[in-house]
C-alpha cells in the first residue's frame, strides 16, 4: 500500500523530518512539476508564518493544512474554508511559557530590571536609579482571554493585580470582567497584555486611540504577534512618552530593524521566544504529527482552528 504524500512548505520542517514525519512520503514544492505528483496531495505542512495561496491552488485534492505553530497569521483562512480545506496548529502546547514570558517581560519592564543591570556592570549603583512604584494593587487589562490570556490573568492575579479583560466574545463562566470596549479596558489599565489572536480582523486592534487610553503611566506587554500593534503609533507613543514603556517579544516584521525599538530606554525586547522552550516545541512537533495522523485515519482532528476570534 502507497505511504501518503505530504507536502512541506517550510524547510524547517523539512529538515526535522524525523520528529514527525515517519510513515510519509513527503514532496516539495519545487517537486510538484513533476506529473501527477499535485493530484495526490491530500495534506501540507507549514510553520504558519507564510502560506502562498497560490501553491494552495496547485493542490486540486487538498484537504488538510497542518500547522507546526500556534499562530497561522500567514495563512488565508478564508481561502482555505472556500476551498473545504482543514487548519490544524499547536493551540494550546505552550500557552504557559507564553504566559511566563508575559510575565518575565512585565516585571522586567516595570522594575526597571535592564536599567538596573547597566548601572551595576558600569559600577554606578543606583545613581540616577528613581525609586518605582510598587505592580501590586495596579490595574492588568488583558486582550484577548484565550488559552495564554486565561495563563496571564492567573498569573498578574497572583502578583497582586486587579485584573479585566476586552475579546469580541462574552465566555460565560470566567470570573474576570469583561470591559465593554478595548479602549474602555485601556484607559482602567497599568499594563495592557494583548494575547489575543493573530487574525485579520485583530490587525493593528492596539491603535493610538488605545495608546492614547493607556496613557503616560501604563505599559503594553505583547506576546502574542506584531500585526497586532500599529508599530508606528506605538514608536509616536514611546517618544513622546505617550505611554509609560512596552515589553516586546514580537514584531510587525521579523527580525525588526534594531534602530526602531532598541534606541527606548524604556522598552524591554526579546527576540519571539515566549513559546520558545524544549517541552514545547517537542508537544508542537507531537500534536502535528497526531494531526496528520487522524486525517489520515479518518478520525476527528486533535486542534482543528475555528472561525470565531477568541
Amino acid at each position: 500500500m502507497a505511504r501518503p504524500a505530504v507536502l512541506v512548505a517550510t524547510p524547517f520542517l523539512l529538515e526535522r523530518r524525523a520528529l514527525w514525519a515517519d510513515g510519509y512520503d513527503l514532496v516539495e514544492p519545487r517537486d510538484l512539476d513533476a506529473s501527477g505528483i499535485a493530484s495526490t496531495i491530500e495534506a501540507l505542512v507549514c510553520s504558519g508564518d507564510a502560506l502562498d495561496s497560490g501553491l494552495v491552488n496547485a493542490l486540486p485534492n487538498l484537504e488538510l493544512v497542518a500547522c507546526f505553530s500556534t499562530g497561522y497569521a500567514g495563512i488565508d483562512l478564508a481561502h482555505l474554508r472556500s476551498r473545504g480545506i482543514a487548519l490544524t496548529s499547536a493551540a494550546g502546547v505552550n500557552a504557559h511559557d507564553v504566559a511566563d514570558h508575559a510575565i518575565a517581560l512585565l516585571l522586567a519592564a516595570w522594575h526597571g530590571v535592564v536599567p538596573a543591570d547597566r548601572s551595576v556592570r558600569a559600577g554606578r549603583w543606583r545613581d540616577g536609579l528613581p525609586p518605582r512604584p510598587s505592580l501590586r494593587g495596579k490595574r492588568a487589562g488583558i486582550v484577548g482571554l484565550g488559552r495564554i490570556g486565561l495563563e496571564i490573568a492567573r498569573r498578574v492575579e497572583a502578583l497582586g493585580l486587579s485584573v479585566r479583560w476586552w475579546g469580541p466574545r462574552a465566555k460565560p463562566g470566567v470570573r474576570y470582567e469583561r470591559a465593554p470596549s478595548l479602549v474602555d479596558l485601556a484607559r482602567g489599565s497599568d499594563v495592557l497584555l494583548v494575547a489575543s489572536r493573530a487574525i485579520p480582523a485583530n490587525a493593528r486592534q492596539i491603535d493610538r486611540e488605545v495608546l492614547a487610553a493607556l496613557g503616560p503611566k501604563g505599559w503594553l506587554v505583547n506576546v502574542s504577534r506584531g500585526l497586532l500593534v500599529d508599530e508606528q503609533a506605538l514608536v509616536e507613543a514611546l517618544t513622546t512618552r505617550g505611554i509609560a514603556g512596552a515589553g516586546l517579544d514580537v514584531f510587525a516584521d521579523e527580525p525588526p530593524d534594531a534602530r526602531v525599538f532598541g534606541r527606548f530606554d524604556n522598552v524591554v525586547l526579546s527576540p519571539h521566544i515566549a513559546g520558545y522552550t524544549a517541552e514545547a516545541g517537542a508537544a508542537m512537533f507531537g500534536q502535528l504529527r497526531e494531526n496528520l495522523r487522524r486525517h489520515f485515519a479518518g478520525e476527528p482532528l486533535l486542534t482543528p482552528v475555528e472561525d470565531a476570534p477568541a
